[in-house]
């Protein structure tokens, strides 16, 4: 019999922050929750909101190894994190954004470019993103959404989901999920 396929969720966000502002403590408390709730946490794999996010996924008691994947930017798999499980090394710098974002869903934390491409990949991939209302790209786009385009006709309310805590956050992650369940099959078909 084949074990049920964990869910993994992206947490993106800003690559420096200071270890006392609401970013880390966010993050820090989404990881922790993540794998608290059975999920899998995937990131960028280096500092700031990434490894934040993966300090509290690992401090959490359910840990288990292999909860925690870096998809890093470099070809070193050694430039992860120290919190990463497994550190897939692509060498494709920012181009890895799309792999990132191609989990089942995306929480936002603040953020600058690079989460702005992640937040589109995720988008145009139909996946579920929450927004953590703080400064960066994840205030900006919580609660609204990133084009016209109708992802999901039998979620109305499809958006980029605004989240005031993580707790928020996880909570709308376990309400929606289940709804967000296309993969595109193409270019543009689902």
């Amino acid at each position: 019999m084949k074990a049920k396929r964990r869910d993994i969720v992206s947490v993106i966000g800003d690559s420096t922050i200071a270890g006392d502002s609401v970013h880390f403590r966010y993050a820090r408390e989404t990881g922790r929750l993540l794998i608290e709730n059975d999920y899998r946490l995937i990131s960028g794999g280096m500092g700031g909101v990434m490894e934040a996010a993966c300090k509290g996924a690992w401090e959490s008691e359910r840990h288990r190894d292999g909860d925690i994947i870096a998809i890093v930017p470099t070809y070193d798999p050694a430039d992860a994190n120290r919190y990463a499980d497994v550190a897939i090394a692509t060498g494709m710098g920012h181009l890895r954004n799309q792999i990132v974002a191609n989990s089942d869903a995306v929480i936002a934390i603040g953020g600058g470019a690079g989460t702005l491409s992640e937040i589109a990949f995720a988008w145009m991939l139909g996946r579920l993103i929450i927004a953590l209302k703080v400064e960066g790209w994840s205030g900006r786009f919580a609660g609204s959404r990133v084009d016209s385009r109708i992802r999901y006709p039998d979620i109305p309310e499809d958006c980029v989901f605004a989240a005031e805590t993580p707790e928020q956050a996880v909570a709308i992650l376990n309400q929606y999920l289940p709804k967000y369940s296309r993969f595109i099959r193409g270019f543009g078909k689902w």
